[in-house]
C-alpha cells in the first residue's frame, strides 16, 4: 500500500472491478492481511472488543485474521468486501464456521445494516485504501459516516492504517462521529530494534498522548518510521444524526 497518498492514484481502489480483477490474478497465492497479523493485534483487540460482540470486518479481502479472531473465542464477525470474487473464496473457504458470515458490500453504503447494528468495526487498510482512490475525501467521509451509523452506544471503531494523525484525524475525528479517540503505534511485522535505541521501555499497549489538536506530541519519536497507527474510536453519542 502506498504511504504517499500525493501519488497513490494509480489504481482506482476504490472500484470493485479492480479488487475482482486482482483476487482472480492472486488466486494461487493464498491469503494475505494488510499490515499487521492477529497476534500482533491481538492486545489491542482483547482490549477493546469483548468477544460476546457483533463485529463487522470492513475490506475483509481473504485475510485470516476473522478466522483467527474465531479461533481466540469471538462469536460473530459479519465480513464485507466490496470484491464478489474475495467474497466467493471466503464463503467457500469457511462455510463450516458459523461464527464468520460474508457478504459483498461497499462500505461506502451499508444501508442493508440498520442503524446501531453493530458492538465493533475493524478495519484494516480499507480506509488506506479508499484515500488512494478517486473522490478519496468524499469516499472517506461516506464510509466513516456509515461506520458511525452502524456502531451501538459505547462501540468501538478500530482503525488499522499507515496514516499518522496529520493525515487521520482530519477524517475521523469530525464532531459529528462523535468519537472519543485514543492513538497507539506499533512497528511492521520483522522491524528490528536499533541496536543503540534509547527508548526500550517504551509499551506498545500505552496509548500516545496526543496534543489538544489531536496531533502526536512534538518530541515523539517513532523507531520505526514505516510502522502502523491504531486509532480506538469510542463513540459516545446515543443517535447518530446526520451532517
Amino acid at each position: 500500500m502506498y504511504r504517499d497518498e500525493s501519488a497513490c492514484n494509480t489504481y482506482n481502489y476504490g472500484d470493485a472491478l479492480y479488487w475482482d480483477a486482482r483476487y482472480i490474478q492472486d488466486a494461487g497465492s493464498g491469503p494475505f492481511d494488510w499490515y499487521q497479523r492477529y497476534a500482533a493485534l491481538r492486545p489491542f483487540v482483547r482490549k477493546y472488543i469483548p468477544t460476546a460482540s457483533r463485529v463487522l470486518m470492513v475490506g475483509c479481502g481473504n485475510a485470516v485474521m476473522s478466522e483467527d479472531m474465531v479461533k481466540d473465542g469471538y462469536k460473530e464477525i459479519v465480513n464485507v468486501d466490496i470484491s464478489s470474487v474475495a467474497i466467493d473464496i471466503m464463503r467457500r473457504k469457511h462455510e463450516q464456521i458459523p461464527e464468520l458470515q460474508y457478504m459483498q458490500m461497499d462500505v461506502r453504503d451499508m444501508s442493508f445494516f440498520p442503524d446501531e447494528s453493530f458492538d465493533s468495526v475493524i478495519d484494516k487498510g480499507t480506509l488506506d485504501s479508499l484515500m488512494c482512490g478517486t473522490n478519496a475525501p468524499i469516499s472517506a467521509s461516506q464510509m466513516l459516516g456509515e461506520v458511525s451509523r452502524l456502531l451501538k452506544p459505547g462501540g468501538v471503531y478500530m482503525l488499522i492504517t499507515y496514516g499518522d494523525p496529520t493525515v487521520r484525524m482530519p477524517h475521523v475525528n469530525r464532531p459529528v462521529y462523535n468519537w472519543k479517540i485514543e492513538l497507539y503505534n506499533i512497528p511492521r511485522p520483522g522491524f528490528q530494534k536499533p541496536v543503540d535505541s534509547t527508548s526500550g521501555l517504551k509499551s506498545y499497549l500505552e496509548p500516545i498522548p496526543l496534543t489538544e489538536a489531536g496531533l502526536l506530541p512534538a518530541d515523539y519519536v517513532m523507531e520505526d518510521p514505516d510502522s502502523h497507527f491504531i486509532y480506538i474510536c469510542k463513540k459516545t453519542e446515543t443517535k447518530y444524526i446526520s451532517g
